[in-house]
């Protein structure tokens, strides 16, 4: 029977319940009938007693007339519902309510607690009777005369045999309640078992089908948290699986893509040196530099292009240093200005000379902002613009690359930093491989920031870089 695990989850969660259930009822019994009731009763037979004490003191008469005396505890009788005793100070019976009493009128009767009501203080004790023959509540309170001298002593006595049949009916009412809570726990770990045992059920089958090379959905994520991060880490190792094999059949298309942009940075240079740009001196040094840069990024790009896996693995590795954002962007934009004049459009620059200096790679950086820009130009009708602006916001600097281009449907928005993530025919971003932006996305995020989008469709895109003035974990 216990070879399952179905079967050790069930028993695991039932035999807990059928062995505290009823020690725990066996204890709340005992705590009710004797910390509970009997300690209500005795409170309110003792506030019953004070009560018929005051009335005493209000009727001298009784100490003296034995008509008075009996007509006093048939009064009290009545309104408390149990056996009244009144008796003097020296423990002579002056009048009862229990017939039984009558024989011992004048007697002096001998009480637990006598010496303690004597004393000025009211005496509650849980004592047998010779003469009722069984357990009784009783209650002693002294009364005091208009001297404050002990006049008396009325006495209240209750018979248990009621209390305990209310005990035993007591008993059968959380004893049912127990049985109930029982079976309902019973249901209800039963159900808590199979649902622990399903999980497990699916990652075991789900195992078995990649170790067989079948194609996997993802497993719903369900139970207790340590099951969901089980299959949480079931379906982080399928996905990744998934991504490396898509990765090996991109790697080309990878490549071409991310050559692509260096190397049309360098036509545009060349193109300019070759026309009028080259007569000019000091733009001819920008421009070289500029080429002179994207060369040591371009084998920065060939180095990496060996552990392309990184990216999809999300373990991207970044050589920070101190960058001053402001000389930075204005060695790195010249190469990207003339493409967009080559193109016919308006480049606007706005960038403050006093940037503070960043922890960046600014050999990264500089890939997401390429990939920005070049969409950004690339996808700009002639005529239209193209603008960089930079400037600190709180704790953070930004870069903004806009352009006055189609602009990305908000559909697509959601989806545009995806990687492989292609656009439909006739909108923006239909060809290539979709992997610019999302290599751009990686990287601003391994840097502890964020790239975010403001697109209207017809009026063009907005991609902002936020990067934090004080280096932190990303």
């Amino acid at each position: 029977m216990l070879r399952t695990l179905r079967s050790r989850f069930v028993l695991s969660h039932v035999l807990p319940l059928a062995v505290i259930i009823p020690v725990m009822g066996i204890a709340l019994i005992y705590v009710l009938e004797t910390r509970v009731l009997l300690d209500v009763l005795s409170q309110g037979l003792e506030g019953q007693a004070l009560l018929a004490a005051k009335i005493a003191v209000s009727r001298p008469e009784i100490w003296n007339d034995l008509e008075q005396a009996q007509a006093f505890v048939a009064e009290v009788g009545t309104d408390v519902g149990t056996r009244v005793m009144l008796l003097d100070a020296q423990g002579n019976l002056l009048a009862s309510t229990e017939p039984t009493d009558a024989e011992r009128l004048g007697q002096t009767i001998e009480l637990d607690g006598w010496a303690t009501a004597l004393a000025g203080d009211t005496s509650v004790r849980t004592v047998y009777s010779q003469q009722m023959q069984q357990e009784i509540v009783d209650v002693l309170v002294p009364i005091m005369d208009q001297e404050m001298q002990i006049a008396g002593v009325v006495r209240l006595s209750h018979r248990l045999t009621n209390v305990y049949e209310q005990f035993l009916r007591q008993r059968y009412l959380v004893g049912g309640i127990l049985l109930a809570g029982l079976l309902l726990g019973s249901v209800v770990g039963w159900v808590l078992a199979l649902n622990l045992e399903r999980p497990l059920r699916d990652v075991t089958q789900a195992a078995r089908q990649l170790a067989s090379g079948e194609q996997l959905a993802p497993l719903p994520e369900r139970g207790p948290k340590e099951i969901q991060n089980l299959l949480h880490s079931m379906n982080v190792l399928v996905q990744r699986l998934l991504s490396l094999e898509q990765a090996r059949r991109q790697l080309l298309s990878n490549l071409v893509h991310e050559l692509g942009r260096p190397l049309g940075a360098f036509r545009s240079a060349t193109q300019a040196l070759l026309g009028k740009s080259g007569e000019d001196p000091a733009l001819r040094q920008e421009l070289l530099a500029g080429m002179d840069a994207e060369v040591e990024h371009l084998g920065r790009l060939l180095h990496d292009l060996s552990g392309l896996h990184d990216q999809v693995l999300g373990t991207l590795e970044l050589n920070r240093q101190p960058t001053a954002l402001s000389e930075w962007l204005a060695r790195t934009l010249p190469p990207w200005r003339e493409s967009a004049q080559a193109k016919g459009l308006e480049w606007k620059a706005t960038i403050a000379p006093d940037l503070p200096s960043v922890d960046v790679d600014s050999d990264r950086l500089a890939q997401v902002l390429g990939n920005l820009l070049s969409n950004a130009i690339k996808y700009t009708p002639p005529k239209g613009t193209v603008s960089l602006d930079a400037g600190v916001e709180g704790e953070e600097a930004w870069i903004r690359v806009s352009d006055t281009g189609p602009g990305i449907a908000p559909e697509e928005q959601a989806r545009i930093f995806a990687p492989f993530y292609r656009s439909q025919p006739g909108r923006r971003f239909p060809q290539g491989m979709g992997l610019g932006l999302n290599i751009a996305y990686a990287l601003v995020a391994a840097h502890g920031g964020r790239l975010e989008l403001s697109s209207t469709p017809g009026l063009g895109s907005r991609f902002t870089v936020w990067l934090p003035l004080h280096s932190r974990e990303s």
